[in-house]
């Protein structure tokens, strides 16, 4: 049986007060002491070796690494698992190595000081992330508890939310919970005044949709116009059944080739926030056009790729899922089919002669379901209404590996 020679210890605002005896003697008896410069004042000179983290934190995990065998106690803030250091150590240090001696985290006293049932809120971290990544749960009546960065993160916060029409939605900056300079105090998004935000807090939102909001469901089948496009897009309905046969599930990454305005790369990385894409386009415009989406609609880990398929592949992490829309041309099925994991899932759509060759050769080699749609709007005609067809789409998806 291993010995864990790592041990993750959550501090309270409190400081070591706040440690159990449990905590207490783990630090005690540590050789090393690993923290930030805030964590590491807490301790009195001692026989210990007190390290603070270096940057980038991949240097700093070199410098972990290499006493390992020796009594190593790392200092964090809360909960270390719950978007803590916790979460980095686990990928790099093996579970019967290391033991995690948990705190109470920000989010569980945020909770707890308004009276939230924590269930019944999203949880999530803007600490070092982009704002935006809150965007996908702003929805009426929903109630998020976010851990900021900085000061600055919880103007940052109110900005965001008036601006996508959010600006009656309570807000309530929490600083320095659980320890004697705790401060709650509540405004809405649009009417943030608030001065001397203390660089330790945690944000609470109550969503209240203003007349200017455009809700946003977090299923796939976003409104063609909630898209920066040049007409060039995969529409409403082929994208939703594109998103559905893909099977996103959490972590994977999507190839997006041929990504246009970046619509299939948004709606995958919008079912959960560690879903991961990379969109590859070769015109200019229309990278701005995706990276301007993706910052709209709350996806902003989409990594954009300059180039064409199926060069620009190369290199490439191998993706759990590709899709291939307006990218589908000669010699870009086989390299990116070849690239796909394993039980992956390859979805492509054709609406020219040219690509629907490739996709039915494709299919008689290697098997996959094929369905073509129709689909067809109701426009005015004069005084009234008629239809109006789309050109048919052809749709062909297969999971590699399968039994055809």
């Amino acid at each position: 049986m291993t010995v864990p020679w790592l041990t993750v210890i959550g501090i309270g605002d409190g400081g070591l007060d706040t440690l159990t005896p449990e905590q207490a003697r783990a630090l005690d008896m540590a050789e090393t002491v690993f923290g930030g410069t805030r964590h590491l004042s807490m301790l009195e000179p001692s026989r210990q070796e007190l390290v603070p983290w270096r940057s980038p934190f991949e240097e700093a995990m070199v410098d972990l690494l290499a006493r390992r065998g020796q009594r190593v106690v790392v200092l964090a803030t809360g909960d270390p698992m719950w978007f803590g250091v916790g979460g980095t150590l686990s990928r790099h240090v093996d579970p019967g190595e290391m033991r995690v001696l948990p705190g109470v985290a920000a989010f569980s006293l945020a909770a707890s000081r308004l009276g939230w049932p924590l269930e019944d809120c999203v949880a999530v971290s803007v600490h070092g992330r982009p704002v935006a990544r809150m965007d996908p749960h702003v929805l009426p009546g929903a109630r998020l508890l976010l851990y900021s960065s900085d000061s600055t993160t919880p103007r940052e916060i109110a900005r965001r939310l008036t601006m996508r029409g959010y600006g009656p939605s309570r807000l309530v900056v929490l600083e320095h919970l659980g320890g004697p300079g705790e401060r709650v105090r509540e405004t809405t998004a649009s009417g943030f005044e608030l001065g001397g935000v203390a660089d330790l807090n945690t944000v609470a939102v109550e969503c209240v949709a203003g007349r200017g909001a455009i809700p946003r469901a977090p299923v796939p089948g976003l409104p063609d116009d909630a898209f920066i496009h040049d007409g060039k897009m995969t529409k409403r309905v082929t994208r939703a059944l594109a998103i559905a046969s893909l099977e996103p599930m959490p972590g994977e990454l999507l190839w997006d080739i041929g990504s246009g305005s970046g619509s299939i790369a948004v709606e995958w990385s919008r079912v959960s926030p560690v879903m991961r894409a990379i969109a590859v386009e070769p015109r200019a415009e229309r990278r701005e056009m995706i990276r301007q989406n993706a910052e709209a609609l709350g996806a902003p880990g989409i990594e954009i790729v300059a180039g064409t398929a199926p060069d620009a592949l190369e290199g490439l992490e191998p993706p759990d899922a590709i899709f291939i829309g307006g990218g589908l041309s000669d010699g870009v099925l086989e390299p990116a089919f070849a690239a796909l994991r394993e039980g992956g899932r390859l979805v492509a759509h054709a609406v020219t002669l040219e690509s629907e060759r490739i996709i039915l050769d494709a299919h008689a080699r290697l098997g996959g379901d094929l369905m073509r749609l129709s689909v067809e709007v109701a426009e005015p005609v004069g005084p009234f209404h008629g239809w109006r067809p789309s050109m048919p789409v052809l749709h062909w998806h297969l999971t590699k590996g399968a039994k055809r």
